[in-house]
């Protein structure tokens, strides 16, 4: 979408910057829940700086995508201290560059909040996710809790400003417009944080629904 082309090349700007400056990745029972969950041909969208790489089974074989190519060279160079074999490339995440059907699981960590379009990105990981396949993510969200959430809306003007941060989104939502089947929904953090992992129908069943 040509209205989002300013926003895209920004974000890839602040996460260039935060890339080449922000301190190693600590240990996170969020990342290790998300990836831990991974089966097979996976696809990580947002793979940054690969924060998700130590966390993911070794007998999975990953893809991941970003916009920025300064995070990719240190998410490459993790990969190899790690010894795990990643196929990384710079990609945007409302236009995936593989064909329907691709993958096994597709997983995001704390980036549909940043992503212009995160309804078209959802749309775009249930195209190239086989049936039977599984969506992963771990996201900021929207409070349930209405004081939270005043606290989201006041602050969500600058962390969009500062880190392109959106606070108040709700992907859960797009997950459901897609017609997956949940799996796990959990909230921690007064809500502000969510669990989701949700199941693609195998084509049999998505003709018994029709």
């Amino acid at each position: 979408m040509p209205g989002n082309d300013a926003e895209t090349d920004r974000i890839r700007r602040i996460y260039d910057r935060r890339a080449a400056t922000a301190p190693p990745g600590r240990e996170d029972a969020n990342l290790r829940w998300l990836c831990g969950r991974a089966e097979g041909e996976t696809l990580e969208v947002g793979i940054g700086r690969g924060r998700t790489l130590p966390f993911y089974p070794r007998d999975v074989h990953l893809t991941g995508i970003d916009l920025s190519g300064v995070a990719l060279a240190v998410a490459r160079r993790r990969a190899d201290a790690l010894g795990l074999h990643a196929t990384l490339r710079e990609g945007d995440a409302s236009a995936l560059p593989y064909p329907n059907c691709h993958f096994d699981t597709v997983v995001f960590s704390f980036v549909l909040c940043t992503i212009p379009d995160d309804r078209r990105a959802v749309a775009e990981a249930v195209r190239v996710l086989r049936p039977g396949g599984r969506l992963l993510l771990v996201e900021h969200v929207r409070s349930p809790n209405p004081i939270v959430r005043f606290l989201e809306r006041l602050l969500e003007p600058i962390e969009i400003r500062r880190m392109a941060d959106h606070l108040l989104r709700e992907p859960l939502e797009h997950v459901l417009a897609e017609g997956l089947e949940l799996e796990t929904v959990e909230r921690a953090w007064f809500g502000v944080v969510e669990r989701l992992a949700a199941r693609k129908p195998e084509a049999d069943e998505l003709e018994q629904a029709g």
